[in-house]
C-alpha cells in the first residue's frame, strides 16, 4: 500500500471511484468478458475475424479511450446497442464487499462512481458488491456525451455536472493515465492495482505512467487503504 505522505485527505468532501477493476479486484473475468464481447461485436460489424477485430479494437481504445468512441468516431454505430451488447455478462464470480462498503460508507463528503461504462453496468456491479447504497450518483459515458476518461472534456462535464470543486476532491483509478487530468484540476490521486498485475492481463501501455507525478497514491487494497485514511483523520 502507497504513503499518504504526499497529498493528503483531510481537506476532501467528494470520493470518486472508478468502477471496473477498482471497487472489484481485477482478478476478476469482468473485464476479460466485456472485452471479448466488444471483440465479437466488432467482428461481426465489420465481417473480420475475431483477431483482427481485436486490433481494431485495442487500436480504439488507445487513441480514443474507448473502443466505443472510435467505432462512433469511425462507424457511426449505436451506441446503446453497444453498451447494451458488451454489458451483458456474468456477474456470478463477483462476492458483496462488506468491509469495503463500510470504509467507503464512512468517508466525509459525497460518494460518486465515475466509469467509462454504462450506469446500468454500474448498478448491477454495485449492487453485486452490496454497495447500491454507498454512492450518491454514478456518472457514465452517456453522461459525459461519450467524452472518455482520460479526456479534458470529459473530467470537466463531469465535474459540472455534479457541481464537484476539484480541489476538494479525490480520484481512486485502476489506470494510470486516467489520473493525469484530475492531478491537473487539483484532485487527489488515487491509483488502484493488482498484485503482480503485468502484461498478462494488461496491455504494455495500460501499466505506463504508475511512477509519474500525477500519481499521489498507490494501492493493491483498497479496503485497507481506507482503513489507514479513516485511522489518520
Amino acid at each position: 500500500m502507497g504513503a499518504m505522505a504526499s497529498r493528503g485527505f483531510d481537506h476532501i468532501d467528494t470520493w470518486v471511484f472508478d468502477l471496473d477493476n477498482t471497487l472489484y479486484p481485477a482478478h476478476h473475468d469482468l473485464w476479460q468478458q466485456i472485452d471479448m464481447r466488444m471483440k465479437g461485436y466488432i467482428s461481426a460489424l465489420l465481417g473480420i475475424a475475431p483477431e483482427d477485430a481485436f486490433v481494431i479494437q485495442k487500436d480504439y481504445y488507445r487513441r480514443y479511450g474507448t473502443s466505443l468512441r472510435g467505432l462512433m468516431i469511425e462507424h457511426g454505430i449505436d451506441a446503446d446497442a453497444f453498451l447494451d451488447h458488451v454489458h451483458d455478462v456474468d456477474l456470478s464470480t463477483l462476492d458483496q464487499e462488506p468491509r469495503l462498503a463500510q470504509m467507503i460508507d464512512a468517508l466525509p463528503g459525497r460518494k460518486l462512481v465515475y466509469t467509462n461504462g454504462s450506469e446500468r453496468h454500474a448498478r448491477n456491479v454495485l449492487a453485486r458488491l452490496g454497495m447500491e447504497g454507498q454512492f450518491d450518483a454514478v456518472h457514465d459515458i452517456v453522461a459525459g456525451a461519450f467524452h472518455p476518461k482520460p479526456t479534458a472534456e470529459a473530467y470537466q462535464r463531469f465535474l459540472a455536472s455534479h457541481e464537484v470543486n476539484a480541489g476538494r476532491a479525490a480520484m481512486f483509478e485502476d489506470l494510470a493515465r486516467n489520473l493525469e487530468v484530475p492531478h491537473e484540476l487539483g484532485m487527489v490521486t488515487v491509483l488502484v492495482t493488482a498484485p503482480g498485475e503485468g502484461e498478462a492481463v494488461r496491455e504494455s501501455w495500460e501499466l505506463e505512467g504508475r511512477e509519474a507525478r500525477y500519481v499521489d497514491h498507490v494501492t493493491t487494497d483498497l479496503t485497507a487503504f481506507l482503513e489507514q485514511l479513516h485511522l489518520q483523520r
